[in-house]
This record gives C-alpha cells, sequence and structure tokens, in this order.
C-alpha cells in the first residue's frame, strides 16, 4: 500500500520532530524535477545512503517560473510529485513557493544537504544551518535543459 508522502511545512516539520526524537538523520534535496531523468535519480537515491530519511524539497510551479522563465515548468507540480512520490528511496516531499527552501530548511533544520556538484559549496542554500553539506557529481549527459534542448533540435 502507497503512503502519502507529500505534507506541507506544518505537517512535515511535527514528523521531523518525532524523527529526530528517534535519532534519526534527516537528509534534504531540493530541485526543480522537471522531466525527471537518471541523473535526478541518481542524486536521491545518494542523497538516501547519507542518512535514515529522505527529504525532497520541491520547487512549486510559480517557483519554477520565477527560476526558469514562463515556459517552464514542463510538468506541473502535481504531476511531478507524483512521480518522486513512487520512488521508493523518498521519504517525504515538501513543495515549496520561494525561489530557494531556505525558510523551509530553517524550520525543519534537515542534518544534511545534498545538491549536485554543479553547486559550489557557497551557493548552497541551508549551508549556514545543517552540519553538513554534500555535493553529489553529476551523472553525465543528463540535465533536465539539455533534454528539453535534445527534443526542440529534433523537432
Amino acid at each position: 500500500m502507497r503512503t502519502k508522502k507529500v505534507h506541507n511545512l506544518k505537517g512535515l516539520l511535527k514528523i521531523i520532530n518525532t524523527l529526530k526524537a528517534q535519532k534519526k538523520k534527516i537528509v534534504f534535496a531540493n530541485g526543480c524535477f522537471d522531466i525527471l531523468h537518471p541523473g535526478h535519480l541518481s542524486l536521491l537515491r545518494q542523497a538516501k545512503k547519507k542518512g535514515d530519511v529522505l527529504v525532497v524539497g520541491m520547487n512549486s510551479d510559480s517557483s519554477v517560473r520565477k527560476i526558469k522563465g514562463l515556459r517552464r515548468p514542463i510538468f506541473n507540480q502535481r504531476f511531478r510529485s507524483q512521480i518522486l512520490e513512487a520512488i521508493e528511496f523518498v521519504d517525504y516531499i515538501l513543495i515549496f513557493n520561494g525561489k530557494t527552501p531556505y525558510r523551509e530548511i530553517v524550520k525543519l533544520r534537515p542534518d544534511i544537504i545534498v545538491k549536485g556538484g554543479d553547486w559550489a559549496k557557497n551557493e548552497i542554500v541551508g549551508a549556514d544551518i545543517v552540519k553538513k553539506v554534500i555535493r553529489i557529481k553529476l551523472k553525465p549527459g543528463y540535465s533536465t535543459t539539455g533534454i528539453i534542448k535534445k527534443i526542440k533540435s529534433r523537432a
């Protein structure tokens, strides 16, 4: 039976506080996850291995538009969250509206933040809040922007 993984900040905070009381290590990874690809899966799989619980912060549709422009996202937040929900190693999903999940990281206080290796350590939002930041080497040849360009070039 599938459980509900998507929570608002208030609900997730209760869950995370309970897990922390049980001495669980909380890992946070975030992104748009628009056109989910093997690079996303690799990053999330590796992130899960860094702790006990993986929380995925996912940009809302309005947040993606602020960052990527009016033609994005390709898939709406409901569809993107359903795909993330189906991934067995994703424990919880939090959809956030800001350009970054800083506000949510401040509230949740995860132990670890995981980001792709394309992010410089000093650019990683929430690095000042957590005990540890881990940058994961990217899977070569996979990016949503690259996939979109490839599709456009074949049209």
